[in-house]
């Protein structure tokens, strides 16, 4: 299926404009949710809306978006206007400045997007590109979008260009709050973390090679619930109150032994570049695919016909 674009903009570089179509690069996967229902019958219930003021349930078409510019004091919108304010906003990527690639901290990194060129685009798009893959250099820009400027990164990526958005100072919390202490280092006990180190390095972050294994933890512990069996929670291990004295280099001897009796499989992957999955994600994933059609089914067959509840409130 071929990827459908969400704005059409252009990239403003010098005298230069470059007709791009923007793209989602990323697709956040939910969590296993589970639906709030009555204790007493087990049918869904409904969210609803109340007013304050008349403490009765307002239906979404007498509903309006408002701005509080006063203790309890209001400017309403219609969505006409609402349109307008963000079509309002300039549908250009402004790049105000080049820069080493690795020059901006991944801790500033929002979302990210594709962009790709647009009619009449390839031949600047690839370009600029290859102007920045030459220099080994990013662009930072500026974009309007839905009612925010935000600060942008430009990179080359594998296929194209890539568009992440950056968080504005004052949206980063400052690690000096955490008053971290700050200790010797010593050589010993370097020379072994370097060693673990060392063992433990990879070419490369492989992202196919892992699965959400918690979320099939909790789907296979929802399997079992379903064919009538017990959940049972595991025995906790104790977690460290901070106060525990550990020998360092001991702990740091057997992580090292530890390492060299590894699988054979996993030895591979760090000699290729890539982490070897766990034999437990490729079951788990074969797990699911298997289960899920008959957890559906007997969810319908053992679940009371649900009430009918509207959908929930739009994210803002």
């Amino acid at each position: 299926m071929a990827a459908r674009s969400i704005a059409s903009l252009s990239i403003s570089f010098g005298l230069v404009s470059i007709p791009v179509r923007v793209f989602s690069a990323t697709e956040t996967k939910s969590a296993v949710s589970f639906n709030l229902l009555h204790k007493g019958c087990g049918s869904r219930l409904r969210q609803q809306y109340i007013c304050l003021k008349e403490d009765v349930v307002v239906d979404r078409s007498e509903m309006v978006k408002g701005y509080e510019f006063e203790k309890d004091r209001y400017v309403t919108f219609t969505p006409d206007e609402l349109k307008a304010l963000e079509d309002a906003a300039a549908q250009t990527i402004d790049i105000v400045s080049f820069m080493p690639l690795g020059a901006i901290d991944p801790i500033y990194f929002d979302k990210a997007y594709y962009l790709g060129p647009d009619k009449r685009g390839a031949k600047p798009y690839n370009l600029l590109a290859e102007a920045m893959r030459e220099t080994g250099t990013c662009a930072l820009a500026k974009w309007a979008w839905k009612g925010k400027q935000y600060m942008v990164q430009i990179r080359v990526g594998a296929d194209g260009l890539i568009l992440q958005q950056l968080l504005y100072a004052d949206e980063v919390r400052d690690m000096s709050d955490l008053n971290v202490e700050h200790t010797d280092v010593n050589a010993a006990e370097l020379k072994l973390a370097l060693q673990l180190i060392e063992q433990n390095a990879v070419e490369g972050y492989d992202a196919a090679a892992y699965t959400d294994e918690e979320k099939q933890r909790i789907l296979d512990q929802i399997d079992k619930k379903i064919a009538g069996k017990k959940i049972t929670v595991a025995a906790e291990t104790p977690a460290s109150t901070g106060g525990e004295v550990i020998d360092l280099m001991e702990a740091l001897r057997k992580s090292i032994g530890a390492n060299k009796r590894q699988p054979a499989a996993q030895a591979s992957a760090k000699t290729t570049g890539k982490a070897a999955p766990k034999p437990a994600a490729k079951v788990a994933a074969k797990t699911e695919a298997a289960a899920a059609p008959a957890r559906k089914s007997a969810r319908r067959a053992a679940a009371p016909t649900p009430v009918e509840a509207p959908r929930r409130a739009a994210r803002k």
